[in-house]
Formats: C-alpha cells, sequence, structure tokens
C-alpha cells in the first residue's frame, strides 16, 4: 500500500504531531529533536516560529527575554499610570504620598470619590462576568491560560485604586501583567502546557524585577509564588526574563522600589539568630491576623448587604479619619517605609502606624478595592522588626539588636508570612541592600514565619483569596489535569446493561461466560440500579427463572461525568469495586470505568508531571 503525503509537525492551532513525538521524542534535558526535512514550502512562517520555539532551548530563552522585556514595559506604563493619577489627584510634585505631611479636606475626599470612580469603571466592564483569573490560578488550574483583557482591567482597577490613595501596592498588577504577556505570546506560538507556564512565571517574575530593580528577587518569585516549583527546565528562561525586564525598566527610566532600612553592615552573632527566629514568630502572628481580618472585614461587607458599586466608596470614606490623622497609611507606602527607619520616631509612634496600616490595608481590600498586600507586608515588617528591636533594648537595658538589621529581617519574614516565598524575600534583601551578612538571618526569621503560618493558617494571602472562592490549592504546583481528568472523559462509553427484572437465563443468552467481565443493571425507567458479575450469575444450582437483580449487590455509588481522577479514586478505595457506572444527572448509565484504568491514567500522568518538571 503506498503510503500517504508526509504530515508536518505542527498540525492548525499548534497541536504536536503525536506520531513524529513517538518516533522523535527529545533526548532527556534538551528540546532538540532530529530534522524532520520538512520542505520549507510546507510551512508557514508562523508555523516555523512554532516549531523552533519549542525544539531549542535556545530559541525558547529568546523567547523568555522577549516576554521580560514586555512585563518590564507594563511595569513601568502601570507605575506612571498609577503616579500620575496620585500626583493630579492629591497635588503632589514628586514625591510619594504616604511621606506627606497633612491632606486638606478636599485631599481626603479624594479617597471615596476614587471609590466612586472605581466602581464606575467596574460597572462598565461588567459584561465581562467571569471571575477574572491571576497568574498564580492560571498555572495551577488553567495550565497558564490568561487573558489580556481581563488582565488591563485588573491592572487599570490597581491604578485607579492606588492612584486616588487606597492602602494597596502596585504589585499585583505588574505580576498580572507580566504574567498575562507571557500566556498571550505561548499560546500565540503554540507552546506545550509546561513551557506555557513557564512564559507565565517568566514574565511575573519579570514585572517584579522589573519594580524593585532586582532580578534574583524577581527570578525566585516566579519559581515560589507562580510556578510552584524550582523546575531546572525553568531557570535560564526564568532568570533571562527577569534581567530583561530589570534592564528595560533600568533604560525606561523608572525608579526602582528602594528600601531604605540601613543596616549596620557587620555579621550577625550567633545568639542573635534565636532573637532573629522569635521575630519571625512574631511576624507570622500578625500575618495571620492581618489575613484573617481582610477575611473579616469582607464578610462584613456582604453582611451589611451593601451593594457591590457601593463598597469601595464606603471603604474611602473609612479610610478618611486615619488619613487625616497620618497620611503614611495612604498607597502603598514605599516613601514611609524609609521614613519612619532613617529618623529617630518613638515605639509608641511606630506600634500606631503598624495598626493603622493593617486596618486601612484590611478595609481596603475588604471593601472592594484592586490591590495586594505585596509592599504593605514589606511596610508592616519593617515596622515590627524596629519595634521587636526597640522592645528587647527596652527589656535588656541596652541595644541588643541593630534596629536596622531588626527592620530588615522582619520585612523579609512578614513577607514571607504573607506572600510566601523565603528565598525571595531573602533575595531582595541581598540586592537592596548588596550584604549577604543577613542572610542567614533573613532566612532563618522567614522559614520560622513560613512554618507557623502553614501549620497555623494553611495559606499565603493569595491562596487563602481563593480557598475563599471554593478552590482548593495551596500553590501554583500544576494540579489542573486533576480537574482535566473527568470521569466522563475516561469512561467506556460501550455499556453492557440488562434490566434488573431480567431471568437468569435471558441474561445468559445475552452475555455468554467470558464475554464481558461487568454487566450494569437498570431499572425499568432505564436508572441505575446496581452492577454484577456474569461469574456469579453462572454459579451452580441457580435457577434458571431467578430473577438478576437479586443476584446484585446492592446498587454502589455510581459516578458522576464531571468527578475528577481524585474523586474516582476515593470512591473506588470507599466502595471496594473493581468497576463503576458513570451515571448522567437524568440518573442514565452513560459509561463505565475500571479502576485498573483508573490507576494507570493517574501513574501516567504523574510521571509526565515529572518529565515536564526536569524538562526531558
Amino acid at each position: 500500500m503506498p503510503r500517504g503525503p508526509r504530515q508536518p509537525l505542527f498540525i492548525s492551532g499548534g497541536a504536536f504531531n503525536s506520531r513524529a513525538f513517538l518516533i522523535f521524542g527529545r533526548c532527556a534535558n534538551s528540546r532538540r529533536v532530529p530534522d524532520l526535512h520538512i520542505p520549507h514550502r510546507a510551512l508557514t512562517p508562523l508555523a516555523w516560529f512554532r516549531r523552533r520555539f519549542r525544539v531549542s532551548e535556545f530559541w525558547f530563552i529568546a523567547l523568555a527575554i522577549v516576554v521580560g522585556a514586555m512585563a518590564g514595559l507594563a511595569t513601568v506604563g502601570l507605575g506612571l499610570a498609577a503616579r500620575g493619577l496620585q500626583q493630579l489627584v492629591f497635588g503632589l510634585h514628586g514625591e510619594r504620598l504616604s511621606l506627606a505631611v497633612k491632606l486638606s479636606p478636599v485631599e481626603l475626599a479624594m479617597l471615596p470619590v476614587g471609590g466612586l470612580v472605581l466602581a464606575g469603571f467596574s460597572l462598565l466592564v461588567r459584561s465581562r462576568r467571569r471571575t477574572f483569573v491571576d497568574a498564580v490560578e492560571a498555572n495551577a488550574l488553567h495550565g497558564g491560560r490568561m487573558s489580556m483583557t481581563d488582565s488591563l482591567i485588573i491592572g487599570a482597577q490597581n491604578a485607579i485604586s492606588n492612584g486616588f490613595g487606597a492602602s494597596v501596592g502596585l504589585e499585583a498588577g505588574y505580576a498580572q501583567l507580566g504574567g498575562a504577556a507571557g500566556s498571550v505570546v505561548g499560546l500565540a506560538l503554540g507552546t506545550r502546557r509546561g513551557d506555557l507556564r513557564t512564559l507565565v512565571g517568566a514574565g511575573s517574575g519579570a514585572a517584579v524585577a522589573a519594580a524593585f530593580g532586582a532580578p534574583l528577587a524577581g527570578a525566585f518569585y516566579a519559581f515560589e509564588i507562580v510556578l510552584g516549583a524550582y523546575t531546572p527546565a525553568a531557570i535560564a528562561p526564568v532568570v533571562a526574563a527577569s534581567l530583561a525586564g530589570a534592564l528595560v525598566a533600568h533604560l525606561m527610566g523608572m525608579p526602582p522600589y528602594a528600601i531604605e532600612a540601613v543596616n549596620s553592615a557587620l555579621a550577625v552573632p550567633g545568639d542573635h539568630y534565636v532573637l532573629y527566629s522569635l521575630l519571625g514568630a512574631v511576624c507570622a502572628m500578625i500575618a495571620i491576623a492581618l489575613m484573617r481580618t481582610v477575611t473579616a472585614v469582607e464578610a462584613g461587607t456582604r453582611r451589611l448587604g451593601l451593594p457591590v458599586w457601593a463598597r469601595p466608596a464606603v471603604g474611602g470614606l473609612l479610610l478618611v479619619p486615619m488619613a487625616a490623622w497620618s497620611p503614611q497609611v495612604l498607597s502603598g507606602g514605599h516613601g514611609a517605609l524609609g521614613s519612619d527607619l532613617a529618623i529617630t520616631t518613638s515605639l509608641s509612634f511606630l506600634a500606631l502606624i503598624l495598626v493603622g496600616k493593617s486596618l486601612a490595608s484590611a478595609i481596603t481590600i475588604g471593601f472592594g478595592f484592586r490591590g495586594g498586600l505585596f509592599f504593605a507586608s514589606l511596610f508592616i515588617g519593617t515596622l515590627t522588626g524596629h519595634l521587636f528591636a526597640g522592645v528587647v533594648a527596652q527589656i535588656a537595658g541596652y541595644q541588643i539588636l541593630p534596629s536596622g538589621d531588626a527592620a530588615l529581617v522582619g520585612m523579609a519574614a512578614m513577607a514571607v508570612a504573607v506572600i510566601g516565598a523565603p528565598l525571595t524575600m531573602a533575595m531582595l534583601v541581598f540586592e537592596t541592600t548588596e550584604s549577604f551578612l543577613l542572610t542567614g538571618a533573613v532566612l532563618a526569621a522567614s522559614l520560622i514565619a513560613s512554618t507557623i503560618v502553614r501549620e497555623g493558617f494553611g495559606y499565603s494571602f493569595s491562596t487563602w483569596r481563593l480557598h475563599l472562592r471554593g478552590e482548593t490549592i495551596k500553590s501554583a504546583r500544576d494540579v489542573g489535569w486533576v480537574r482535566l481528568l473527568t470521569a466522563g472523559r475516561m469512561m467506556r462509553r460501550e455499556v453492557n446493561a440488562i434490566a434488573a427484572s431480567a431471568s437468569v437465563a435471558e441474561f445468559c443468552r445475552r452475555f455468554p461466560l467470558g464475554a464481558v467481565s461487568r454487566v450494569v443493571l437498570t431499572d425499568d425507567g432505564g436508572d441505575y440500579a446496581g452492577i454484577v458479575a456474569p461469574a456469579i450469575v453462572y454459579a451452580e444450582g441457580l435457577a434458571a427463572d431467578a430473577t438478576i437483580g437479586e443476584l446484585a449487590r446492592a446498587p454502589l455509588s455510581p459516578l458522576a461525568p464531571d468527578a475528577n481522577i481524585v474523586e474516582v479514586m476515593e470512591t473506588f478505595d470507599s466502595v471496594q469495586a473493581d468497576e463503576l457506572a458513570v451515571v448522567g444527572p437524568d440518573g442514565a448509565v452513560i459509561g463505565t470505568l475500571s479502576e485498573k484504568f483508573v490507576r494507570k491514567r493517574y501513574a501516567e500522568e504523574l510521571e509526565k508531571a515529572q518529565r515536564d518538571l526536569f524538562g526531558e
């Protein structure tokens, strides 16, 4: 038989030709495959580029650099928009809002006005009723798929919230736009699921690197927050993207966020590690209280029955007296972070600022402003560290911990407790202080804080918000394939069925011994009524006119078509059966599923995930 024409490597939509993959699969730790000698005229330019990015490590790193540059540009643009809005609304002249000495009544009125503006903008985009997906959720549940339109909406909402003085930073918007850039580019080029997730992480990490001028912190942010694992295959593209993002922001003249707390530049004595570990525990407790307060405020707004559009305006009104007392509680707190630590400030005032900033952040997010707690956690952490050093000094009678060192350690520990990224914060402290001397203390406090939060709370702030929506994920580790493998997708649709009222003779006539392993029973209405094994029917001593329904086991729990593979395996374990029926919403049997096949598919997916992890 003559062979058909040679099939191209990529079909429409970027799908990979499975036969070619089986024959020319990639070698371990390499993207290169043997050249298939496909005539160039058979590939469109886009298909040619898709092929390059899928099979070449060099090309994929170049693609990550492009994504990093895009993320850097998006960070610069969003930052300029928010700062420009702040200067317009509050009459600033280059300084930070949190450094303002006092706000006039007109300027204070801008807080509820900003809530109304945000509500109006949200009403304009209300037609998009689906839930917005951030980078963490996209990588955990959707294989890296994000919407650029949705991400632009989130960025605009974040800019409005921050621009009108709400107590949130822009880091969530930066990471959202950077991740969306990676997702859109990856989808356009038909990258694999694992590569698409890497691009989303690279884009988000590059955005953070651009904001702080810290490429290493941005790279570790991508690994710890957005990818959920340190994958060997992702190291080069993620680091390259973070470098590109930071470089683009620098060339565009965007000043990085300055962490102005001054450290002692002295090695940390061994006995100080005990105190820094205790500081990490204190930060964990404050972080848990902060996250629960945000949730309580949000639940309270729902119980009050406030319409969704009015909540930001009411939240803005609640911020007015706090901002009148001290503008340091507003915006991200970038200016106030260094101001409180660079000058001599009483511990009581720092404690009031810590409480005020925490409440302002909880009110801002709980009443519907858009943003995150990234920089707020850094600010609160520096205050906590400074207060901790002061309290220890008062107890001991002399200054044991340098205030600057304690502020930096507290900053990292608090951010880890809220955000959940120990190495990210260690690298951020290193890159902002240019000193490794505090790295050990930062890691000790951060790991203590992270452990306490995991044990006492269980979630970081981003995954806690997803948990409140009904999700169960605790990191960005890819579990989306679990939801894709449902009983409806895996079942065998050919159903061997017989009425439960049929006789043994009728059963033997229709199903000879050895022809099938299980037969589904149905009632008079065609609904599921149980499963019977042919061996039971063919047992000696049964009357030919006996009813099959009398021989079957009690009806086993059927499977719903949308039950994922983990739920299916749990059902098999609970009922101790080899095969179960899949029943639709109307009660009719639509297929059958065996435990052996389910566990085989689960093992295959785990092996595939392991290969993706190591880039094989």
